[in-house]
């Protein structure tokens, strides 16, 4: 991963480039932001150009035995972190468990989010977490001299995921960090660290993506047409993973529009037995798909109330979507979307109370007909 691989982040890029020139680099480093932004890969390639031999103004040479090293993300001086499932093993799981995942996923998509990495992992419905046995793997690399003379570089993605007794080691090593070392902290909740981590780490915010840059990569890379590139663009809100959702549209994302749609036509036709059978087939899917669905569902909420001000710039729909909310949209409104919105959030707090999903998802069917003909 180069500077030049990174999409957009230009001012971010320039930044750090010339912190390294000015010999300004703080040895705790915190790169926060949202999902899909780049925020990972511009740590990597950060790091790359720290350790490369041969730097040019603008990026690591590629040529030098450590960016060589850096291509098969094996450079004995680059350590990485990350949140991890526990294996069935009696021995605590750590990040080095999972390590050869984790460098297939990063080559493969460097652009990628925690459910992505639960799939790589094989682990798509358990928690992942950076347990306290990760301090003590951080301390034991750290301690040893560098290999080529130059950083050991320790990158932490979601360092938000750390249980407790993790975050307290890792402020230790922050508040007496051994020499030449730099810490690359990558989060998307930054403010969930303790206080006391975030005030010794240099924040690098990035923000999403100008739309631009997003279009360019997806005629570059992908072949999209120009016009549906830049549409797609807009609808990401900076989020290049959303982008790439939107031209390979995932089975899940069709079946939860069909799913959204059969119940606001069901509920708003006061057809009770139908949509007894639309709770139940929501019922019979996992947890997390449900949740996914609830989340969808919120989102479509939005993107309806704000399709009734007529302005294009603040709508975030794709085509199919935007069809069915040319005629569903004025159902929603000033007096009934804060309601729905409430019904959907305590529907999701129930379902991931374990609540009965059949009751929750067909109490707030039935509660989806009061509030739609509220005008």
């Amino acid at each position: 991963m180069y500077f030049k691989d990174i999409i957009g982040q230009e001012e971010a890029k320039e930044r750090l480039i010339q912190n390294v020139k000015e010999g300004k680099i703080a040895h705790a480093q915190l790169f926060c932001g949202g999902e899909g932004i780049g925020k990972l890969p511009l740590a990597i390639a950060y790091a790359r150009y720290l350790s490369c031999q041969n730097p040019n103004d603008e990026d690591a040479c590629g040529k030098c035995p450590n960016c060589v090293k850096f291509d098969k993300l094996a450079h004995p001086d680059l350590h990485f972190v990350f949140p991890v499932v526990k294996k069935k093993s009696s021995k605590e799981t750590v990040s080095d468990d999972y390590l050869p995942e984790w460098r297939e996923l990063l080559k493969d998509t460097p652009y990628f989010n925690l459910p992505m990495w639960l799939q790589a992992m094989g682990t798509e419905n358990q928690q992942a977490l950076i347990y306290v046995k990760e301090s003590d793997e951080i301390i034991r690399k750290l301690s040893l001299k560098s290999s080529q003379g130059g950083y050991k570089i320790m990158i932490i993605w979601m360092p938000e995921k750390m249980n407790t007794e993790c975050s307290n080691k890792l402020l230790k090593l922050l508040e007496e960090p051994p020499a030449q070392t730099l810490f690359l902290l990558v989060s998307e909740e930054p403010d969930a660290l303790l206080t006391t981590i975030q005030s010794r780490t240099q924040r690098i915010q990035l923000h999403g993506i100008r739309e631009e840059a997003i279009a360019t990569q997806l005629v570059q890379r992908y072949g999209v047409q120009q016009e549906d590139a830049v549409h797609i663009a807009h609808l990401s809100a900076g989020n290049f993973l959303k982008a790439l959702e939107t031209i390979h549209l995932n089975e899940d994302s069709k079946q939860f529009f069909e799913l959204f749609v059969n119940l606001m036509r069901l509920a708003y036709q006061r057809k009770i037995r139908e949509m007894k059978q639309w709770s139940e087939t929501l019922a019979a899917m996992g947890r997390e798909k449900q949740k996914n669905f609830l989340n969808y569902s919120q989102q479509m909420l939005r993107e309806n109330f704000i399709y009734n001000f007529r302005d294009s710039s603040l709508v975030y729909m794709n085509a199919e979507e935007r069809n069915f909310s040319s005629r569903f949209a004025p159902f929603v409104n000033e007096k009934n979307v804060i309601g729905i919105m409430n019904e959907l959030s305590e529907a999701q707090r129930h379902i991931e109370q374990n609540v009965n999903a059949k009751m929750v998802f067909f109490d707030f069917a039935l509660k989806m007909i009061v509030l739609l003909v509220q005008k």
